[in-house]
């Protein structure tokens, strides 16, 4: 399809469910942040969807982000937290004398990814903030690119950990993966209210947390091999239901398919959760 046919198809899609911009677009299958990006504009949309690939276009959920981590065994009732993730956009306070790109190199943090800060923030790099004025550098949630994550253990409660459950026992065969959504703030997110699911990530995602500059790399490996470990058990208490693992082969094919783009339109998930409006071009 040609960018300005798939771009009717996604305003449509914007009218039909009463969406206005930004919007994000990003690939069906990728990974990390990659190729995901906040469209403000028609002309921004007709742009982006002159790649190729198949896209998801989705409605923009603002608010604070977080990651958790979530475990059932097939054989109990209930499922637990396994860990949750403060995604912080990071900073830069003004003083009134230096530029934006300035600032960038001289903070001790921010310089670490400079090229990827300048980069997205080319167009305002030659700015100078007003003192006491803060200028957020990346709004993605999406540690490759930017975000700071920190570890959000003491935002688990009671009222989170049920809520999760409840949604993930909406997925058939769903025992272990990763939220990625999106609240008003922190008492929110106990509160288990107005949870927006972003994304649900399956097996092979982390317990994000463990990039906490604070998480030692010891507990780092202790987090994945616990994951690993559930996965692990919960694979086989599977297979002794009768459940039979994928062959070779079928791995093969499914790598395969992966690295080749998609040439039909899958279906979008059934579940009745407040995720956001989602559809594929």
């Amino acid at each position: 399809q040609a960018a300005n046919e798939r771009a009717s198809i996604a305003l449509s899609f914007m009218a039909e469910h009463a969406l206005t911009f930004p919007i994000v677009i990003k690939p069906d299958q990728g990974q990390r942040g990659s190729g995901v990006q906040i469209v403000r504009s028609e002309q921004e949309l007709t742009i982006a969807l002159k790649n190729p690939k198949a896209l998801i276009i989705q409605e923009y959920i603002s608010g604070l982000e977080f990651g958790i981590l979530y475990a059932r065994m097939p054989d109990e009732e209930n499922g637990r937290i396994l860990s949750i993730t403060r995604k912080t956009m990071p900073r830069l306070v003004g003083d009134g004398k230096q530029t934006l790109e300035e600032m960038i190199l001289r903070d001790h943090r921010a310089v670490a990814l400079a090229d990827h800060y300048c980069s997205a923030n080319q167009s305002r790099l030659t700015y100078i903030p007003k003192e006491g004025e803060s200028i957020q550098l990346v709004e993605l949630g999406t540690h490759a690119r930017g975000s700071i994550f920190l570890d959000g253990a003491d935002l688990q409660t009671t009222a989170l950990e049920q809520e999760i459950d409840r949604i993930s026992k909406c997925f058939r065969g769903f025992y272990l993966g990763r939220y990625d959504i999106r609240v008003k703030d922190e008492s929110a997110l106990m509160r288990a209210d107005g949870i927006r699911i972003l994304e649900l990530n399956g097996v092979t995602s982390e317990p994000t947390h463990i990039y906490d500059p604070a998480v030692s790399v010891i507990d780092a490996y202790r987090a994945l091999f616990e994951q690993w470990r559930l996965a692990y058990a919960i694979g086989a208490s599977n297979r002794q239901k009768g459940f039979q693992p994928m062959t070779v082969r079928e791995m093969i094919s499914l790598l395969t398919s992966a690295i080749r783009e998609p040439e039909t339109e899958s279906n979008p998930d059934e579940s009745k959760e407040p995720q956001q409006q989602t559809t594929r071009l």
